[in-house]
């Protein structure tokens, strides 16, 4: 009995999120070991599609930087890269391609599988990018997003799963995920951008769990990455997340997607697990 009763508990603590979050729109950067761990994938996506039962538009941006990878290593070809960013000339682009699209569908088919609606949207009909840099060939900078096919899907109450392409008028380039998800957020003016991770949030101190920063003002980031307490590849997480909190996003949540339920356990209860980032 007083196990049932503590599952009350928990379900009464989610009520106001839940009311308060209702038709309000979540952008998920879906990347990490939470896509190449079954199990823990399937956490996130259920949190997924609880979230679009109780109300909420919820939408999926998915990284794949393992897969690609793996899909290139198999061709004999290495793995290159610069300050963070795929190093990506035409043969790269033409694997990125043709993984990214295979692991879009397989997302979609994995939220179907667990009851929810979902859609598969192409990158390349959403991001507008020019070239970021010529020596790293076919990597997008977004300059325009159009929404139009995505606020359909959410208002049908489906949830739109995109991947990490864009499009100039001529060619398909790759797209860091945690750049396209905060640009869809701020088209989108999201209630919340969630950037899935591999450790547990911001550290004051490094690999000092305990250390946790909770709650990040947004004026403290640019400190935090001169002090280098913020390096490596949290530094374009943090930086996607500023972007998108100056362009009416409310929040940014970065959390640690090997956690069981990590989505449900930041967003729908008073202590949150990971570091929000806030105006």
């Amino acid at each position: 009995m007083k196990k049932i009763i503590e599952k009350a508990d928990v379900l009464i603590e989610a009520l106001p999120y839940i009311k308060n979050f209702r038709n309000k729109i979540f952008v998920v950067k879906y990347g990490g070991s939470a896509m190449m761990d079954r199990e823990r994938g399937k956490t996130i996506l259920q949190d997924i599609v609880f979230m679009n039962y109780v109300g909420i538009k919820v939408m999926v941006v998915h990284g794949g930087g393992y897969f690609i990878n793996q899909s290139l290593k198999k061709k004999g070809k290495q793995s290159k890269f610069a300050n963070g960013l795929r190093v990506t000339d035409r043969e790269t682009i033409e694997t990125v391609i043709s993984t990214l699209r295979k692991l879009n569908e397989q997302i979609v088919e994995e939220i179907k599988g667990l009851g929810g609606e979902s859609v598969g949207v192409n990158g390349e009909d959403v991001f507008r990018v020019s070239p970021h840099r010529a020596e790293i060939g076919f990597v997008g900078e977004v300059e325009s997003v159009d929404s139009h096919e995505i606020n359909k899907l959410l208002e049908e109450k489906k949830i739109p799963v995109i991947s990490p392409l864009g499009k100039n008028s001529q060619d398909v380039y790759n797209i860091n995920a945690d750049q396209a998800a905060a640009e869809i957020s701020l088209e989108l003016r999201a209630e919340k951008l969630v950037l899935l991770t591999d450790v547990l949030g911001i550290l004051a101190e490094e690999n000092k769990e305990s250390s946790l920063i909770s709650t990040l003002h947004i004026k403290e980031v640019n400190s935090l990455i001169k002090r280098e307490i913020v390096t490596g590849g949290m530094v374009p997480k943090v930086q996607a997340g500023v972007k998108a909190l100056q362009h009416k996003v409310n929040k940014v949540h970065i959390i640690d997607g090997r956690i069981k339920h990590s989505l449900l356990l930041e967003i729908f209860t008073d202590q949150g697990i990971g570091t929000e980032i806030v105006k």
